[in-house]
């Protein structure tokens, strides 16, 4: 297969200008840890592109990211993700986890279905809140194959809601008087994207609430690959009475590898080392798809999709808290 194939030259430039701005914004990350590169880069995407027009020849690589990088990036957060960690949280906790994401991504489809909002959006929203964000809605698309734009807007909806329960997690420990322990579940199985978890983790205290919260997190990232399968297998079987369309794959190949470096990462075979500087590359390669992404969200387009989305996106969030704090109320 010629290189020109897997990275056509056209894609270059833009390819280049999403690295260079998600590098930056993995250095601000690293110089203040509150703040998420992945947040940052689709801020600024989004700004770009309502305030000014890039050039055409940067189009392909821009595309390029927001599609293939994005993906490899989901492939690299496999790394993150042990199958050793996620079976440590212990029983109660996991049953919290299988049940926040179960439990919001049914009653997200449900009413979206109810509101009368676009299946493919309506799935990609689902996705997004219910596992890990911007990388659920990849893993996703991958299946139901929907448009860019309903891509953007479903991770724009997912930077919005994830952002304000970044302090929303904040009133929810204090309402309930959670310990440690308690914050940590809550925290990491409600919020959406790792980057935000972080943030609320850090601002709650820190210490083992950020450690705990992010392998509750990651246990939630985990749930990655069945999800994609169900929802492909369920595409699938609506588009089987269609000879003539091309059925979606069981399992896209993204979320395949994303498996594999689970197992890998299970091995404890590569050094801390490598899997930091993976973890460094993951980041890079997610803020570069992100502002990629943002470059794809135009505000009047957005808006044109009426409020029912952003009601939905509000639901989503509220039944994943309210499912993580019933959980949470019944083992302790």
């Amino acid at each position: 297969m010629k290189a020109d194939a897997i990275l056509p030259r056209a894609a270059w430039p833009g390819l280049v200008v999403t690295l260079i701005v998600g590098g930056i914004t993995v250095g601000l990350g690293r110089s203040l840890p509150q703040v998420s590169p992945m947040l940052v880069a689709i801020i600024l995407g989004v700004l770009l592109r309502n305030l000014t027009r890039l050039p055409d020849f940067l189009q392909p690589g821009i595309a390029y990211s927001a599609k293939r990088i994005l993906r490899v990036g989901v492939v690299l957060l496999g790394l993150q993700v042990s199958f050793t960690t996620v079976a440590s949280l212990g029983a109660g906790v996991l049953a919290i986890v299988v049940a926040a994401v179960g439990v919001t991504f049914l009653a997200t489809v449900g009413l979206g279905r109810i509101l009368g909002i676009d299946r493919e959006l309506t799935l990609l929203i689902a996705g997004g809140f219910s596992i890990c964000g911007a990388a659920a809605v990849a893993g996703v698309q991958g299946s139901v194959r929907s448009s860019e734009d309903k891509v953007a807007a479903a991770v724009a909806l997912v930077v919005l809601y994830g952002t304000l329960m970044i302090p929303g997690a904040q009133l929810v420990i204090r309402l309930f008087h959670y310990d440690e322990s308690q914050a940590a579940v809550s925290i990491g199985g409600s919020i959406h994207e790792v980057a935000q978890v972080v943030a609320a983790a850090g601002i709650a205290g820190g210490g083992m609430i950020l450690a705990s919260a992010v392998t509750v997190k990651l246990a939630r990232v985990a749930l990655l690959a069945p999800v994609v399968f169900a929802v492909s297998l369920t595409q699938r079987r609506a588009g089987s009475c269609d000879e003539t369309a091309r059925r979606p794959p069981v399992l896209p190949l993204f979320v395949v590898g994303f498996l594999l470096m689970m197992g890998v990462a299970t091995t404890g075979w590569l050094p801390s080392g490598i899997l930091a500087s993976a973890k460094i590359l993951q980041q890079l390669l997610l803020a570069a798809a992100m502002f990629a992404l943002g470059l794809g969200v135009h505000i009047p387009s957005l808006l044109r999709l009426g409020p029912r989305p952003l009601l939905l996106g509000a639901v989503s969030t509220l039944v994943v808290i309210t499912t993580v704090s019933v959980g949470v109320a019944l083992i302790s």
